[in-house]
């Protein structure tokens, strides 16, 4: 499954960067997340839980940064166990532009999802990451802009330029492992 989408912060691509590499940001920003670490400078752990239809699970796996290019973007891939749930395992291409003091950031990835997870139906699963990637961007970007010290915008981002579709794997490490994997971050 190949997905694809891009959010608008309000926010310096540096601060960004900062952030998507900060461990409690991504923490206080990803629904559903349980525990976060950061066991090196390009892997964390996370566990997270999550409630798809009528699958509800507690997914636990590994995400790890590669291709950095700071503050431009990297590569995260990573995968997540759920029991009897499932699995999730996937890889993300990010990149953060500067757009007129603030930052798009652009996802591509592909993942897979198996076990009880895959059995709820796409439209379900499309659905849920939809707006559990919403609820991380927006999270995320008010912890950008208050971490920046800057006056939030009326809105605390924009809505996504492209919808995501499928499971957005840039949802961010917990958000990544559990949906697909980014943010992905990532969350996603």
């Amino acid at each position: 499954m190949e997905l694809t989408g891009e959010y608008l912060i309000p926010a310096p691509r540096e601060a960004v960067w900062a952030a998507l590499n900060d461990a409690d940001v991504l923490r206080r920003a990803l629904p559903g997340v349980e525990t976060l670490d950061q066991v090196s400078d390009t892997e964390f752990t996370a566990t997270v839980s999550v409630k798809v239809g009528p699958v509800k699970a507690r997914f636990t796996g590994r995400v790890e940064l590669g291709d950095l290019d700071p503050p431009n973007g990297y590569t995260i891939s990573g995968e997540g166990q759920g029991g009897v749930a499932g699995f999730a395992r996937g890889k993300a291409q990010v990149s953060l532009e500067e757009e007129d003091g603030q930052t798009r950031l652009r996802y591509s990835a592909d993942a897979q999802v198996g076990g009880k997870l895959a059995q709820v139906g796409s439209r379900l699963i499309a659905g849920t990451a939809r707006r559990m990637a919403d609820a991380f961007f927006s999270a995320f970007a008010a912890e950008v802009v208050a971490q920046a010290g800057e006056a939030p915008p009326a809105e605390a981002g924009e809505a996504p330029a492209e919808a995501p579709r499928g499971i957005p794997a840039a949802i961010w490490v917990g958000g990544l492992i559990i949906l697909a994997l980014v943010l992905l971050w990532l969350v996603t």
